[in-house]
């Protein structure tokens, strides 16, 4: 379906004069509470499925539920026999909103304040699914058609390390043939300049426990005699880095690929500030490998982080515990090439290795996924490029992204295919944290910045 240029200004026209609508339907998701990691809310996750499900049935979509043996997938097709096909995804689950003494607002009933929305999932990544869904809304109300054929995958579990993704994608690859993938689900460089992620880095994530004596201890009557898993889980997880800033599992870097050095001078040439990055959340000093620079470290390189520890009383007031058990979540950040079921198995072999008498450990496992990179000269690189520079006024920043999103390594791993991941959450929009937030305008020109690329893509 070929555009004339009249015919996307329509378009555009359209989304402006209909911004209000597009921010009530926006409204009506947010206020559904689908928690995924929380099974008390497993009925809301799967009323939002069908909310997504009812949303792009309006669309002309053959949309339906896919079961799972988690939470439902949204599933569907606009597909063109003859024409370009992509294959759309994000997720409709939303992180828990603890401490909830700490939001302003309700986090389930969202509110415009200052230009910004605010409530769970405002940005992650309910806003950001309904910026694609708004746009191609426009094109129905204007044209009749959508610009290209489409198939959706909008999951229910991306907060929950995406389980269940892979093994649907797999048993369904068939119905998701493809060119290309659009994802939304990252963010701007900065709040007037657009991006694009050019590469994912893969994750593992492990619970560890530590189990010594067979009950909890008197600390008075067996102190020091007795050992306290406390103890050796702290020191286990000391010894996971080095003065300098490293990892020091046994083959960790083993697979990394250094940054090609045009790269590396392309990223000197940001506006990216160490100090004020930092700065920005309270702190002063870098904690990662000490030869590299902030910026490289959180989009380049692998990375080992605590994420949790428990063990003992830790309920108001004292207790003199030795506790029989105590145990820590820590994931890992992967670039390409690192294989994540090798990182595991090195991660199990060095915490066995350093294991003290009378302990034993136990491992569970929270979910793996591969780096992934995509050409900074793909083949549809330069149609986004060009959609977000005529939206933004400014040509967008090429990067690679810090965190992970699951789901983008299996969409390659079983469809082949590479994804365009355009998003336009911005840096302050506390994700996962309280009184999380979504820009109006981010939504605003979001819905715009697709509405630019589906007509370059047609």
């Amino acid at each position: 379906m070929a555009l004339e240029p009249n015919q996307v200004d329509a378009i555009l026209e359209h989304v402006d004069a209909h911004i209000d609508d597009s921010l009530e339907r926006l409204f009506g998701l947010l206020r559904i509470p689908s928690i995924s990691t929380d099974p008390a809310y497993a009925g809301e996750c799967r009323k939002t499925a069908q909310w997504l499900v009812d949303e792009l049935g309006t669309q002309g979509v053959d949309a339906s539920i896919g079961e799972t043996d988690g939470h439902p997938m949204v599933t569907g097709h606009a597909r063109k026999p003859d024409g370009l096909n992509a294959v759309f995804y994000g997720h409709y689950d939303v992180q828990p909103v603890d401490p909830i003494e700490l939001w302003n607002t309700d986090p389930f009933d969202p509110v415009l304040n200052d230009g910004k929305i605010f409530a769970r999932g405002a940005v992650d990544d309910k806003g950001q699914v309904m910026t694609f869904l708004e746009a191609c809304r426009a094109f129905l109300a204007v044209t009749g058609s959508l610009p290209i054929g489409l198939s959706f995958l909008i999951e229910g579990e991306e907060e929950s390390a995406s389980k269940n993704f892979a093994p649907f994608v797999r048993a369904n690859a068939d119905a998701y043939r493809a060119d290309l993938a659009l994802v939304c689900d990252t963010g701007m460089w900065d709040p007037k300049t657009p991006a694009i992620v050019t590469g994912l880095r893969g994750l593992v994530a492990e619970e560890m426990t530590i189990t010594c004596a067979t009950r909890d201890l008197h600390s008075g009557g067996y102190g020091s005699a007795a050992c306290n898993p406390n103890q050796v889980l702290a020191e286990l997880i000391a010894g996971l880095r080095n003065n300098e800033g490293g990892v020091t599992i046994e083959g960790f870097y083993d697979d990394v690929v250094e940054t090609p050095d045009d790269i590396r001078e392309m990223w000197k040439g940001l506006d990216f500030d160490e100090k004020r990055f930092l700065g920005d959340v309270g702190l002063t000093t870098p904690a990662g490998e000490k030869d590299r620079t902030v910026f490289e470290q959180v989009n380049a390189r692998p990375t080992c982080e605590i994420n949790g520890i428990s063990g003992g009383y830790t309920g108001e007031g004292f207790k003199t515990v030795i506790p029989a058990k105590a145990s820590a979540k820590i994931s890992f950040r992967l670039v390409a090439d690192q294989d994540p079921e090798k990182i595991r198995a090195a991660f199990h072999a060095h915490i066995r290795k350093n294991l003290p008498p009378d302990c034993k450990v136990t491992f569970a496992d929270h979910g793996a996924a591969s780096a992934v990179a995509v050409p900074f000269d793909g083949p549809y690189m330069e149609h986004a490029k060009q959609a977000l520079t005529e939206e933004w006024g400014r040509e967008p920043v090429l990067h690679g992204g810090g965190g992970s999103i699951p789901a983008v390594e299996s969409i390659k791993k079983y469809l082949g295919l590479d994804a365009l991941m355009i998003g336009f959450g911005r840096e302050d929009d506390a994700v996962h944290s309280p009184n999380e937030k979504y820009d109006l305008e981010s939504f605003h020109k979001g819905i715009r910045s697709w509405v630019r690329l589906l007509a370059k893509l047609a």
